[in-house]
């Protein structure tokens, strides 16, 4: 079989329910009712690729290399990275900065991803900033560069991607190096058998595969790192205008947002039933502070219950209970706000990469009388 082949027949096997883009590299995504709980089901979490997949890798042969502006370059087995450092899980939301692009009109560039390029797992790994600490950073040190055997579709003398993180973020806490998901191995299609973990930055920042990771002087230029490549308009910029990527800046932080799983839309309830609306609601680096939910299209709001979740980055649950519905159409909205006061915006805030769509969803249905 060709690659190609390979590839659409082992997402068949593992993710059969997926849909899948229509895209040289592999990508993915589940309908939103495979969305409805607190860890996303590895057979239902999506799949986002810029090139080819490289051949799964023995995990006991795997090495990650560091070097660049450090004082001691290492080379690190998948073993000697568990026996030395402490292992950590962190439960956290992973979303493709283009979730949501099919969307936005006019149309723009890259996959129309639906409203299913996002999960919430349970990540197992190292912290990046200890294994980072016996190699000493040099001074200069301000970013790291990422690196992974997946080559580009249209060219295998290329990188796929190559993206990294400014040196605050690698040193963060929460950030890792993952060998694990959901109290399982690394699946390869998840770039097992090592990834980053980056959470409430872009799935763009996760690097799978990672076999390197390079500490640079400056920001990163490694593949989609240029450009206007997963970065957001300092400025506003008009449909058709020129662009100048002086204008843009690196997405290093997700908005906020939320999904209504329950009910679907083509929903039907009968008049003076209850109707319960239930969901979940993330952000980057601010925390969710509320979701409210309207049932007249922004007109009233209803304050929804917001649960705990699995922990500060991952997603939180939101339910509420509408009573008194009258019969005809009716279109629900679900709307989080930080804690910043931030909240999901009613109209499409249009970008010419189509980047960070959180525009409220619109769920449609009926009450029977």
């Amino acid at each position: 079989m060709s690659r190609r082949s390979d590839e659409l027949a082992l997402l068949a096997s593992a993710k059969p329910r997926l849909h899948i883009h229509e895209d040289a590299a592999l990508n993915a995504e589940p309908p939103v009712e495979q969305l409805d709980s607190l860890l996303t089901p590895i057979a239902s979490f999506f799949i986002r690729n810029n090139g080819v997949l490289p051949e799964p890798a023995d995990p006991e042969s795997w090495r990650l290399t560091i070097d660049g502006e450090v004082e001691r370059p290492a080379e690190w087995t998948l073993a000697g990275l568990r026996q030395r450092f402490e292992t950590v899980t962190i439960p956290a939301v992973l979303e493709c900065a283009g979730n949501g692009r099919g969307q936005f009109s006019p149309a723009t560039d890259g996959l129309p991803w639906g409203l299913g390029a996002v999960g919430c797992a349970r990540w197992t790994g190292v912290r990046l900033a200890d294994v980072l600490e016996p190699s000493a950073p040099k001074p200069g040190a301000v970013y790291t560069g990422h690196h992974s055997p997946d080559r580009s579709a249209a060219n295998p003398d290329k990188d796929a991607i190559s993206r990294g993180l400014p040196i605050g973020k690698a040193l963060a806490p929460e950030t890792l190096i993952a060998f694990g998901m959901n109290d399982g191995p690394l699946p390869h299609l998840h770039g097992g058998p090592l990834r980053i973990v980056a959470p409430g930055y872009p799935g763009s920042a996760w690097q799978k595969w990672l076999s390197r990771i390079s500490l640079r002087t400056q920001e990163h230029d490694g593949e989609k790192m240029r450009g206007t490549d997963y970065r957001l308009p300092v400025r506003s910029i008009a449909p058709g205008e020129p662009l100048d990527p002086a204008d843009f800046a690196v997405i290093t932080d997700m908005p906020v947002k939320s999904l209504i799983t329950r009910p679907l839309s083509g929903f039907a309830v009968t008049s003076g039933e209850p109707l319960r609306v239930a969901g979940f609601a993330w952000s980057g680096a601010t925390p969710v502070a509320s979701v409210a939910v309207s049932a007249d299209d922004g007109l009233s709001w209803r304050e929804a219950e917001l649960e705990a979740g699995e922990g500060p980055f991952a997603w939180r649950p939101f339910s509420v209970e509408l009573k008194g519905l009258g019969p005809g159409p009716v279109t629900l909205i679900a709307r989080a706000t930080d804690i910043s006061g931030r909240s999901q915006p009613l109209a499409m805030p249009w970008n010419p990469r189509g980047y960070c769509n959180n525009v409220v969803q619109r769920v449609t249905g009926q009450i029977i009388p």
